[in-house]
């Protein structure tokens, strides 16, 4: 028998294979987080030389010139990565006074240490992309707890989902225990974005369904981290009838099924009655003893939000209700955060009223 073939070979090489590849990743999130340093140090040290010796634009070119010079074949250093690390710098500045204790005498405390979790790269879409500290803050926490790659980062961020977070319309508060209301509330958004579809403009419920199945991954991106799908047109038997569901998901956080119903019209009280009927039937039929209460979320084309509250006002089913948009964000929630070129042309027209 070849040694390669034994048990004992193949467990040993498991073994180290496994030991390797940590390693691996343990190097190359010290290399992120030492770089991510250096650029957090590179942006404080321009940061307060500008301050100190009224220095302008200039001084990044003649930078990035001499430390190409200095290092040539490293990158990282240009002209255009000095002004991102700058802004880096100053994105993550804790407060004015902190800022002015760097100038003075270069004793700001390094990078706080919860910033070191994301790449470089999804650093850069941060800070161009997003202005408002707190709300960068969350979209990095999303981040690195849902592992976003660059790409999804640059889409949640462009589809608004921290506006739209939270913002359906439910009676959680009243018929799930805390902490299950809050994480259920900020499982649902409104409006949902399914800007992936192309429909024509009166599409039925069907043909809605249809599409977002055919295009299940981008719907589950949209839905947000948690749900897994578990049918369409879900058949359940009560009474010797037969009913089914639009859609049935799981949501592995929650811990308990999700029931969506599909409405290609503006939202009707009469929706919440026959929502709750299926969530009742679904907690008879489906739930586990270990599952949390089933939960619902009515998908309208348009929804008066009065209307709506008053009619979940006294369902005693957990039951959310929200819009979808079949096309691009609305120009008021696109354009409430600045753009990359405006943001270069505000740092530019900083540095020009210096002295």
């Amino acid at each position: 028998m070849k040694l390669t073939t034994t048990a004992s070979y193949k467990a040993l090489l498991h073994t180290l294979k496994a030991r390797i590849q940590q390693a691996q990743t343990r190097a190359a999130l010290a290399v992120s987080k030492e770089l991510l340093h250096v650029y957090w140090l590179t942006g404080r040290d321009i940061t307060v030389k500008q301050e100190q010796e009224g220095w302008g634009r200039s001084v990044i070119e003649q930078l990035a010139k001499d430390l190409a010079s200095e290092f040539p074949g490293v990158q990282g250093f240009s002209a255009s990565n000095l002004w991102r690390m700058r802004a880096f710098y100053l994105a993550y500045a804790d407060n004015a006074e902190n800022l002015a204790q760097a100038v003075r005498d270069l004793t700001e405390p390094p990078l706080p240490e919860s910033i070191t979790l994301l790449p470089w790269g999804q650093q850069i879409v941060l800070i161009e992309k997003v202005k408002a500290a707190d709300i960068r803050h969350w979209y990095a926490q999303c981040a690195f707890e849902y592992g976003w790659s660059r790409a999804v980062l640059i889409h949640q961020i462009e589809s608004r989902l921290y506006e739209r977070s939270g913002q359906a319309v439910t009676n959680f508060q009243k018929t799930l225990p805390p902490p299950q209301s809050d994480l259920a509330q900020q499982a649902l958004k409104d409006p949902y974005n399914f800007d992936f579809l192309t429909l024509r403009q009166q599409a039925h419920e069907r043909e809605i369904e249809a599409a977002l199945l055919d295009n299940i991954r981008k719907f589950l991106l949209e839905l947000g981290v948690g749900f897994a799908f578990v049918g369409s047109q879900y058949h359940l038997s009560v009474g010797g009838e037969n009913f089914y569901l639009d859609l049935l998901f799981y949501h592995l956080k929650l811990r308990c099924f999700v029931v969506i119903d599909l409405k290609a019209k503006e939202f009707k009280p009469e929706y919440a009655g026959k929502l709750n009927f299926y969530l009742s039937a679904v907690d008879d039929l489906l739930r586990h003893t270990s599952d949390e209460p089933t939960i619902g979320l009515i998908l309208c084309k348009s929804n008066n939000r009065i209307i709506a509250e008053y009619a979940l006002r006294d369902v005693n089913k957990p039951m959310g209700i929200a819009t979808y948009l079949t096309e691009a964000l609305p120009d008021t929630l696109r354009n409430s955060l600045p753009d990359v070129e405006s943001l270069e042309a505000t740092l530019a027209d900083i540095e020009s009223k210096k002295p």
